[in-house]
């Protein structure tokens, strides 16, 4: 789709030919959906990425289809989610992999002295250990070198996903670090493992209910009945597209959904402390359609 980089199914600038595996898992807390949704079975669309938010879902007993413009990522997801497959390295897991790399050259970044810091379920002894070890002048350094609008992310990423990295990201993602082990135990929270460490939960059991569709998002919301979901989710939509994509999808959304359903939309920006346990996300935004949740 014109405008919208995410059609190309890649990220990086070294990255050519067809559509990559972007996404080997997914950043996101389906904890949030499965609180702000209607009661299962609810009719739900959401982004098929990885696959793991629509396997939750489903096995909420939510009435699930997943989209995604990406065919690779589609058939990957669809993998997991009706046949368990296992689940295999994306574009983000290499770039944070190599963040956590760099990052290990500082004493309590080694594996070890994180698995320490993950175990704990004390929101308040996490933010002193977080504060007092973690996020240190070494710290600092690496992550200013690689997060800033013209640091080493910026320069990988293609041009379209330039603008997608906020101002300061550094900053903002060490913030959003400390206000998610200030509200959340680590000790039950796979997705700060995850980003922090490496290690992911367990694959969703196969989930075979699940439809999955080849679409653009703005365009298949465009072309379905009005009214035909009860809830929609979207994780980095609009982490690339420009305001008119924007306003396309705000209005897609609205038709869609019935009125009084909910739409969840989470994006990079924004000033974070959100309820997602994963520190990633700027904004996750709640609307109930007809007026804001």
């Amino acid at each position: 789709m014109t405008g919208n980089p995410w059609s190309a199914g890649r990220i990086l600038t070294a990255q050519s030919g067809g559509p990559r595996l972007l996404f080997g898992r997914m950043y996101e807390d389906p904890r949030v959906e499965l609180r702000a949704f209607p009661a299962a079975p609810a009719r739900v669309l959401c982004i098929a990425s990885a696959g793991d938010t629509a396997a939750a879902l489903a096995h909420a007993g939510h009435d699930v289809t997943a989209i995604d413009i990406n065919a690779r990522q589609l058939g990957y997801a669809a993998g997991r989610v009706r046949r368990g497959a296992p689940a295999r390295t994306g574009t983000a897991e290499h770039l944070t992999a190599v963040g956590r790399q760099a990052a290990a050259v500082l004493p309590a970044w080694r594996p070890a002295s994180l698995a320490a810091f993950l175990d704990l379920d004390d929101p308040v002894r996490q933010l002193t250990w977080w504060r007092e070890r973690l996020d240190g002048p070494g710290l600092r350094l690496l992550m200013g070198a690689a997060l800033r609008p013209a640091g080493l992310l910026a320069a990988l990423l293609r041009p379209g996903f330039r603008g997608a990295v906020p101002a300061r990201f550094d900053t903002l993602l060490r913030q959003r670090i400390a206000n998610t082990v200030a509200r959340h135990p680590n000790a039950d929270n796979p997705l700060l493992r995850l980003l922090l460490l490496g290690e992911a939960a367990p694959d969703p059991a196969p989930t075979p209910g699940v439809r999955f569709v080849h679409a653009e998002v703005a365009e298949y919301l465009e072309s379905v009945t009005p009214g035909s979901y009860d809830a929609i989710t979207l994780s980095n939509v609009l982490d690339g597209p420009g305001s008119s994509y924007a306003r396309r999808l705000r209005t897609a959304v609205e038709r869609a959904v019935r009125p009084g359903g909910v739409a969840v939309l989470r994006s990079l920006r924004g000033p974070g402390s959100t309820d997602d346990r994963c520190p990633l996300w700027g904004t996750v935004h709640l609307t109930r359609i007809g007026g804001m949740a």
